[in-house]
């Protein structure tokens, strides 16, 4: 059969090659690097027989070939692993052990009695590297269901047993389960689907990283098994690059760094809701303020709406069918009520509250409106995944001539705003989901104006077919922060449907009701997730006109308390977050805390600085920069708030 290389180059192979005849096919070196092959888009094993029908594409996987590798050995490594612990702890149960980004875990059942924790790692890990220098192949086989029904029954792997159960009664009455594939290394047996690298040498460098608990099938009221999180690599320096990163990131975790900087805590007596100290009020404000700042110069209004609805607003919006599993809902004088999880169908209400002509239109409604959603707690992660949070949310209604013109303006606005942040940021498109609301031809339209905007901009975007909202298509903005990690930041969606849906008019210019098009537009997201993105991103090092507090005044005796006081007061009479540290401590020690709390500016004062009318200048990381008057200070401090520069 004659097969497809992703050059366009056609390859012959006899009936009944595998994937490692492909790979000798094309040349020694390539059948050496080879981990699978990829036919029509499906990763298989090297020694399975490639498939006959189809485009008859294929690809070798090697190590060049990123996650697509990286998954393959980590999948690998998990078995391996799996191969370790039964050895190690004679009655353990395994159950499952995927790849995952990262890395992969494996889920075990130990004996009763028995624990484990990052202690024993180092004996796991042994015992997995001599399976892996014994270069173990991996093995597949399909068998019978009883067959390999009576193994694990046999070897008492009642989770096994469990899996293979329930394939069978899932399965589709046209389509039965009738063998299940296993797969072998050494003497390790694991019911699996594959691929598999060819043999566990492959798995260059690996580690085993933390020790977790999680429900059998995530269900709280099944057993809790313990779960063993690692991850593997094609070489030692990129596992050291990962843990590098890795620890950044913990260095860097916005829920450390929070607390550490006075900004926010968490509570139980309102799970999911930050509770806000003054000094991460005030960065919360800033981002407010900065958000009300550049709506008004690109005409933007800012409107108000009340927190609780009748259930008959969400069933206009079309939520109630579709989201109502993620609203607060209650119930008062024998109505249906629902706290707002977003602002756009009290805003669509808004609208029709008044007569509209073409003239004023667009509408560019902005609202910093509070919102709650009923996020379940297993998914609730700090400022990132909160159920009370805020959003800088933006509905503009226009007609349909102004939606390109809009849209480049809402792109526009976005870089605006994230290049205030030294961000870079890239586009998405996402699609019509399966389950959406509205015509097909309505969707097209919505598509084809979303894709004309961000080509007559010249921006290149990714086409996330399928991902769009319910309503309508979107456009993502994506950026990747200092730690190398992805990140959505705003969105601007196209919607048709929910001025349909609402009924929404305005006057034309020939004297008849038209329907406005609605865009939906978040640029920070919620200020919540924007403010944990941003202090992982800077490390908590935000700039000068974002930090929490901007200055700090370090008198070196009680003796100058007073004048250091006085400094105080004239930073605050100019509007700048500072403290005065009048603690009867070394002033190296209040400039070691100073420098914890990352604070821009320590200002020290001491006799000299108080007989000169100065300030000794202390900038955070670079250290002395020298003495000024306080006025000059003031007045580079200001300077460098009032343009929000980004760094010193």
């Amino acid at each position: 059969m004659d097969y497809l290389l992703p050059n366009g180059d056609k390859l012959s192979l006899p009936e009944g090659a595998t994937g490692a005849d492909a790979a000798a096919a094309i040349g020694p070196g390539l059948a050496r690097a080879a981990l699978a092959i990829k036919v029509d888009g499906v990763t298989l094993d090297l020694a399975r027989t490639l498939p006959t029908g189809g485009e008859g594409r294929i690809e070798i996987i090697t190590e060049k070939s990123g996650e697509e590798a990286l998954e393959l050995i980590r999948h690998d490594a998990a078995h391996v692993f799996a191969e370790a612990m039964l050895e190690l702890y004679p009655g353990v149960q395994i159950s499952i052990g995927p790849p995952i980004e990262n890395g992969f875990y494996y889920d075990l059942d130990l004996p009763e009695g028995v624990t484990i924790n990052e202690d024993d790692f180092p004996t796991i890990e042994a015992r997995m590297r001599a399976h892996i220098d014994a270069d173990e192949p991996f093995v597949r086989e399909d068998v019978p269901v009883a067959v390999a029904l009576d193994r694990y029954r046999g070897e008492g792997q009642s989770y096994k047993v469990e899996l293979i159960q329930d394939l069978v009664a899932n399965a589709p009455a046209d389509a039965p389960v009738e063998t299940v594939s296993l797969y072998t290394n050494g003497e390790f047996v694991d019911l699996c689907r594959g691929p598999h690298a060819p043999t566990t040498k492959r798995i260059k460098a690996f580690k085993l990283q933390s020790v977790a608990g999680a429900y059998w099938r995530g269900d709280s009221s099944r057993k809790m098994l313990t779960r063993v999180y690692g991850t593997a690599f094609f070489s030692k320096q990129e596992l050291d690059e990962h843990l590098e990163r890795l620890e950044r990131a913990r260095a860097n975790d916005h829920r450390r760094l929070g607390p550490l900087l006075g900004m926010f805590a968490f509570s139980e007596v309102s799970p999911g809701a930050a509770f806000w100290f003054p000094p991460g009020t005030a960065v919360f404000n800033e981002l407010v303020k900065l958000s009300r700042e550049m709506g008004r110069e690109r005409g933007y209004v800012e409107a108000k709406t009340p927190q609780v609805y009748d259930s008959s607003l969400w069933k206009t919006s079309g939520h109630w069918d579709k989201y109502d599993q993620n609203m607060f809902v209650t119930e008062y004088e024998e109505r249906q009520m629902a706290l707002k999880p977003m602002n756009c169908p009290g805003h669509c209400q808004l609208y029709s509250l008044q007569p509209h002509s073409y003239r004023d239109l667009p509408l560019r409604l902005w609202e910093p409106g509070l919102l709650h959603r009923r996020e379940p707690s297993g998914t609730l992660h700090g400022l990132l995944r909160v159920r009370h949070f805020a959003q800088d949310d933006s509905h503009i209604y226009c007609t349909e001539d102004q939606i390109q013109e809009e849209v480049a303006g809402v792109l526009q606005f976005a870089f605006d705003t994230y290049r205030l942040f030294g961000l870079d940021v890239r586009f998405e498109l996402s699609t019509r989901p399966e389950q959406r609301i509205g015509s097909d031809e309505l969707w097209d339209k919505s598509e084809a104006a979303l894709q004309r905007a961000l080509e007559s901009l010249g921006l290149e975007y990714d086409l996330n077919e399928g991902d769009g909202a319910f309503y309508g298509p979107k456009i993502d903005i994506h950026m990747t922060d200092s730690l190398g990690r992805s990140w959505q930041l705003g969105t601007c969606q196209l919607d048709y449907n929910m001025p349909e849906r609402f009924g929404l008019t305005y006057t034309g210019a020939d004297n008849v009701e038209h329907r406005p098009v609605m865009i939906h537009r978040a640029l920070m997201g919620s200020y919540e997730r924007f403010i944990g993105i941003l202090l992982e991103h800077f490390g908590g090092e935000l700039p000068v006109w974002l930090a929490p507090l901007q200055a700090i005044v370090l008198p070196i005796a009680d003796r100058h308390n007073a004048y250091g006081a006085g400094i105080r007061d004239q930073l605050l009479a100019a509007n700048i977050r500072v403290e005065l540290d009048d603690r009867t401590e070394s002033v190296g020690r209040k400039i070691r805390d100073a420098e914890l709390r990352k604070v821009p500016f320590m200002l020290v004062v001491g006799d000299r600085e108080q007989e000169t009318g100065q300030v000794g200048v202390r900038e955070h990381r670079s250290g002395d920069t020298g003495a000024v008057t306080a006025e000059a200070f003031v007045a580079r401090i200001s300077g460098l708030i009032e343009r929000r520069a980004l760094r010193i």
